[in-house]
């Protein structure tokens, strides 16, 4: 998480959408930085607004805006699953280099007690804040970073140019047309978040209040 006091701008890192590499092209342009361990690194929005945000309340008004990146749900999953099949990771019980990427889906999915390369949570869930809400001003759709880069240069006032970093190792992913639609139900919500951030609309279904946050988007 990096926090910019200027531009009174808020970078949340939502793990494997990318925000690795916007915070080593922004790190330098931050005021606070959380980062290196992942517990520090990946605070979520209720972390946030409970432990950081009083913090900068003596930097007075305006409120700080918060940023963050969603990613389509199934490629999030698939990142992940490449990510954990690395070489570094092999005998470990977070591996997934000797299973077949549709039964890291359905262990994932699996109720109850999942095995340990699959206890992952919920982008929609790092999104929430202390009442359900997504209330995120600025929410990107990672599929098309660079018009969130134009938006951070334009707020920041600094041109952005990103590398790549923890590029994960090739793998197959491909699933069978039925367990894309039965994985596809199973990640309703997931898809709902995504698709509302695609669609810039107000957050109101999701949020059930008539005064949900407007979502900013990047265009697919």
């Amino acid at each position: 998480m990096l926090i910019f006091i200027e531009p009174r701008l808020v970078l949340l890192s939502v793990p494997k959408t990318g925000t690795t590499a916007l915070e080593q092209a922004l790190l330098p342009h931050a005021e606070i930085s959380f980062r290196s361990r992942p517990e520090i690194k990946h605070i979520n929005h209720r972390q946030y607004l409970k432990q950081i945000r009083p913090l900068l309340a003596p930097l007075g008004h305006p409120s700080f805006d918060r940023v963050a990146v969603i990613r389509e749900p199934l490629d999030w999953l698939r990142s992940w699953y490449r990510y954990r099949a690395r070489d570094a990771l092999i005998g470990h019980p977070n591996s997934t280099a000797q299973i077949s990427f549709d039964q890291f889906l359905r262990d994932y999915l699996s109720e109850g007690e999942r095995p340990a390369h699959a206890r992952l949570g919920r982008q929609s869930d790092f999104l929430l804040d202390a009442t359900g809400r997504i209330s995120i001003q600025h929410l990107y759709r990672y599929e098309a970073l660079p018009e969130l880069v134009r938006f951070l240069s334009q707020r920041i006032g600094v041109p952005i140019s990103l590398g790549r970093s923890n590029v994960s190792p090739e793998a197959a992913t491909d699933l069978d047309p039925k367990a894309e639609v039965w994985a596809r139900g199973a990640l309703a919500r997931e898809y709902e978040v995504w698709e509302g951030a695609r669609q810039a609309a107000p957050y109101n279904s999701l949020a059930r209040s008539s005064n949900a946050r407007t979502i900013r988007t990047i265009a697919s």
